[in-house]
C-alpha cells in the first residue's frame, strides 16, 4: 500500500480513510451538538413567521449572516404563502450577539428602515446563500457570490457583490435541477475549482423496503447533487452524491462546507425528510396538534412531515461517508417543534469561546425553530467540541486503533482526545524496525502533546510510519503533526 502523504495537516477520525480495519477494534462513534441559547428572534414585521435557510460567512473579524424572511401562513392558517420572500442580513463579531442593521436598500410597507438586502424586484426567491470567493482570479466586484433560484425561470443564478451587502443579479449558472432548497457554492482551493451542491429529485429505488417503512411517501426522492466549474459560469452536468450502499432516503438541505479546522475535508449536515401519509394518535400528542390539523388541510405534508439532520463528510466532494444515526433531532417536545423545518442547520460554523472559564473554544452551529408556528422564528445556537462530530471510541475494555502507513512532516504529535479518570490512551509510532511509545495519556484535551520514550517524533518524519493507539474508556477525535 502506498503511504498516505499527510504533511502537517490535521487528520480527523470521521471515516476509515487512514484506518487499518483489519487491526482496529475500536468503534466509530457519532457525537451530537448541545443546544444553547437563542441568539436571534426574527420578530421584525418583514420577517414574518418563515425565516430559514441561514448562511454564515466569515469576513475577517466579522461574521455575515444571510437568511430568507417572509410570512408563511395567513392568520387563520388556511393558506401557505410562497411569494413575497426577501433576503435579510445580520452581522456579529463573536457569533453570540447578532445585529440587524438598518440598510435602507429595500422598501417594506413604505419604509426602508430594515435589514432586507434583496426582494422580489430582483428575483422570485426560494433560497439564497453566499460565500466569499478567495480564488486567485476573482474580480473585486465579484468577491461575494450569492447563489439562488429565481422561480420565474426555474434557473439557479449567480448574484455578485463587492461589499457583501449590495448584490446584483449577474448570470445564470444552470437550469438542470429543482433547486427548491438551500443550494451551496464554494471555492475548493486544494483542487482549484468551484463546487456547487444543489437540490434535485430521483425516482425511488426499487425494493428499498427499509426506506419505504420509515418514509411512507411514494413520490420522487429528494436528493443532493454536485456540479463543478473553473470559472463559475460554465458548470458540469449534475451528478448525485455517492453514498456507496447507504439507504436511499430523502435529503432536504445539504449545507456542505470545507471544515474550518481542516479544509481538505468537506462536511455536510443534510436535513432528512420523513413524510408520513396518515394521521395517527401519536400526532394528537405532539406539540401544536390543533394547528397541525389545520396545516394538514392545506396540504397533508405540512402537518405530517418532519425533519431531523444527519452528518456526512468527504475528502473529494463527490464520495461521502454518511452517518445514518441522526446528528441533530428536534429534541424534547416543546412548543411548536417536531415539524417539517426542524433541524435545518445554517451553512457555516463559528469557533466561539468555551462555555466556562479557561475552557477552550468550541464550534457553534445555528438552527431555526418554530417553523410552521404562526409565531416569529428563533435562531438557536448549538455547540460541539472542536473536531467533535465523530470519534473512534473504546469502552472500559481496551481496544486498538491502527492506521495504514503514512508520511508526515513535523516535530511533535498532538491529539484531540477525552478519557474517564480510569481511562487512557497510549500511542505507538512504528517506522521500519523503530518504535516510539508514549506514556498513558488521560484527561480531556483538544491539543495534547504526546511525549514518547525512545526518541523524538521528528526522527520519523519523511518516512513511512504506522500509528497504533490503545484506548480504554476513551474517544480520539483527531491528530496532527505540528511543526
Amino acid at each position: 500500500m502506498e503511504p498516505i502523504a499527510l504533511g502537517s495537516r490535521r487528520e480527523l477520525f470521521w471515516d476509515d480513510f487512514i484506518i487499518d480495519a483489519a487491526r482496529t477494534t475500536a468503534t466509530p462513534k457519532l457525537h451530537h451538538p448541545q443546544p444553547r441559547e437563542v441568539v436571534m428572534a426574527h420578530d421584525a414585521p418583514w420577517e414574518g413567521d418563515g425565516c430559514d435557510f441561514h448562511c454564515i460567512v466569515r469576513d475577517g473579524r466579522l461574521y455575515r449572516m444571510y437568511y430568507l424572511a417572509w410570512q408563511m401562513l395567513d392568520p387563520d392558517a388556511t393558506e401557505h404563502k410562497t411569494s413575497g420572500v426577501t433576503v435579510a442580513y445580520a452581522e456579529s463579531t463573536d457569533g453570540l450577539t447578532w445585529a440587524k442593521p438598518d440598510l435602507g436598500l429595500c422598501e417594506f410597507n413604505g419604509s426602508r428602515k430594515n435589514n432586507i438586502i434583496l426582494d422580489q424586484r430582483t428575483a422570485a426567491f426560494d433560497n439564497f446563500s453566499v460565500f466569499k470567493d478567495s480564488s486567485p482570479g476573482c474580480a473585486p466586484a465579484e468577491t461575494y457570490k450569492g447563489v439562488g433560484v429565481d422561480k420565474r425561470d426555474k434557473t439557479l443564478w449567480c448574484f455578485t457583490s463587492s461589499d457583501g451587502v449590495r448584490f446584483a443579479k449577474a448570470w445564470p449558472m444552470t437550469d438542470r435541477g429543482a433547486f427548491d432548497t438551500l443550494n451551496i457554492a464554494l471555492w475548493d482551493r486544494h483542487r482549484g475549482l468551484y463546487r456547487c451542491y444543489i437540490r434535485d429529485f430521483h425516482p425511488p429505488a426499487a425494493g428499498n423496503a427499509d426506506t419505504r417503512r420509515r418514509n411512507r411517501s411514494a413520490g420522487p426522492v429528494r436528493d443532493v447533487r454536485w456540479i463543478e466549474s473553473t470559472d463559475f459560469r460554465n458548470w458540469s452536468v449534475p451528478q448525485p452524491l455517492d453514498f456507496g450502499d447507504a439507504p436511499d432516503y430523502p435529503l432536504y438541505t445539504n449545507v456542505v462546507q470545507p471544515y474550518c479546522r481542516a479544509d481538505h475535508v468537506f462536511v455536510g449536515f443534510p436535513s432528512r425528510y420523513v413524510e408520513r401519509t396518515a394521521w395517527t394518535p401519536n400526532y394528537d400528542q405532539l406539540p401544536g396538534a390543533e394547528l397541525r390539523k389545520k396545516l394538514v388541510a392545506i396540504h397533508p405534508r405540512y402537518g405530517l412531515a418532519m425533519t431531523d439532520c444527519v452528518f456526512m463528510s468527504s475528502r473529494d466532494g463527490r464520495r461521502w461517508r454518511r452517518w445514518e444515526e441522526a446528528f441533530m433531532t428536534p429534541g424534547i417536545e416543546r412548543e411548536r417543534n417536531w415539524v417539517y423545518g426542524d433541524c435545518f442547520p445554517a451553512a457555516g460554523m463559528i469557533e466561539t469561546p468555551g462555555s466556562g472559564p479557561g475552557a477552550p473554544a468550541e464550534l457553534s452551529m445555528y438552527a431555526p425553530e418554530k417553523h410552521w408556528s404562526q409565531q416569529p422564528a428563533e435562531l438557536r445556537r448549538h455547540t460541539l467540541r472542536a473536531d467533535g462530530f465523530a470519534s473512534y471510541h473504546a469502552t472500559y475494555q481496551p481496544q486498538r486503533l491502527a492506521t495504514n502507513p503514512f508520511i508526515f512532516s513535523g516535530r511533535d504529535l498532538s491529539i484531540n482526545f477525552a478519557t474517564s479518570a480510569a481511562g487512557f490512551v497510549t500511542v505507538r509510532l512504528c517506522a521500519g524496525g523503530r518504535v516510539l511509545t508514549s506514556c498513558e495519556l488521560f484527561g480531556d484535551s483538544l491539543d495534547r502533546r504526546v511525549v514518547f520514550e525512545g526518541g523524538e517524533v521528528s526522527q520519523l518524519a519523511g518516512q513511512p510510519v504506522t500509528m497504533e493507539m490503545e484506548l480504554s474508556d476513551a474517544d480520539v477525535y483527531s491528530f496532527q503533526f505540528m511543526p
